[in-house]
């Protein structure tokens, strides 16, 4: 008789932090269902790259890519809009120019489907809200909010919770849960510029390095 096992709909971009939450689940007895989006922005190949390469490692034999180009139309971000220059001077006042308009809420919506369809209890995402960039769709508050109404609009037997399990660490702590669990960090991408090297001075790389350097640790990943 076939094992009935707990999963959880992971939603993966390649960067650190997501791929830490997928490792996390799967270390508590999930099996992973991957979930990636394409949508145009400037490093989707090698974000597409990180998450295949990640999925092998993993063992995730359930996945989907999905391709938006809703986001590249709708441009407003430096990640999707090549007219808007993604910052390097590590100086912003309120919401950066990288922030994608409701990227996450779309993201889960995308998920709660697949979700439902999977039949997963849990949807991991890797927000971070007290060292991240200051995007307004990494909060907890929202998440709770986005899983309340995810709840309230599937059907009555479908319950999910959605577990963000870095939504309260410092980036030198993502690093430090990190190389505990033996996470390929070498595989993972976070620079927001270019896909060849990271470039280091984008707003994702600087806190990606400062993690590392508090954490006393080195970045596998090739900088310009």
């Amino acid at each position: 008789m076939k094992e009935n096992r707990k999963k959880a709909v992971c939603i993966m971009s390649g960067g650190m932090d997501s791929t830490l939450a997928a490792y996390m689940m799967k270390n508590d007895g999930y099996e992973i269902v991957g979930v990636h989006f394409n949508y145009d922005q400037r490093t989707q190949t090698k974000e597409l790259e990180c998450f295949e390469a990640i999925c092998e490692k993993l063992d995730i034999k359930e996945k989907y890519v999905l391709d938006l180009d809703f986001f590249a139309r709708l441009g407003a971000s430096a990640l999707t809009d090549k007219n808007i220059d993604v910052p390097t001077s590590g100086i912003e006042e309120g919401i950066p120019v990288t922030y994608v308009p409701f990227r996450n809420g779309i993201f889960l919506s995308m998920a709660a489907a697949i979700a439902e369809k999977e039949g997963a209890s849990v949807i991991a995402i890797g927000v971070v809200e007290e060292d991240s960039s200051g995007y307004p769709d990494c909060r907890e508050n929202y998440i709770e909010a986005m899983q309340n109404a995810i709840n309230l609009g599937t059907k009555d037997e479908t319950n999910i919770e959605i577990k963000m399990p870095l939504v309260h660490l410092k980036k030198s702590e993502i690093v430090q849960e990190a190389l505990k669990l033996d996470v390929a960090l070498e595989l993972t991408w976070s620079c927001y510029k270019d896909e060849n090297e990271a470039c280091g001075v984008c707003d994702s790389c600087r806190l990606r390095l400062n993690g590392f350097k508090q954490a006393g640790a080195i970045d596998p990943i090739k900088y310009a």
